[in-house]
């Protein structure tokens, strides 16, 4: 079994700064459609993604987003008016 080539240090570096770069911008756009007309809250977890897969502190982010939103959606199901209803005589 052979072992893999290590990557040169150019390769690594220019990776980061590309997914820092498309990253940050698409993550900056999400900021930008909360206020312009546009879907913020869904490009704004696809940012922290792209961003995550090099930085640990973007994943945790993430982790958090997605956490708040299951909350969201059980509360918004639980209230909803179309929720089927056990409670019917």
């Amino acid at each position: 079994m052979q072992l893999p080539k290590p990557r040169p240090v150019t390769y690594v570096w220019a990776r980061r700064i590309a997914i820092s770069i498309v990253g940050g911008t698409v993550l900056l756009i999400g900021v930008a459609m909360l206020v312009l007309p546009g879907p913020g809250l869904v490009v704004i977890p696809l940012g922290l993604a792209i961003l995550g897969i090099e930085y640990a502190w973007a994943r945790s982010w993430l982790r958090k987003v997605k956490t708040r939103t299951a909350v969201v959606m059980d509360a918004l199901r639980r209230n909803s008016p179309f929720a089927p209803r056990n409670d019917r005589d």
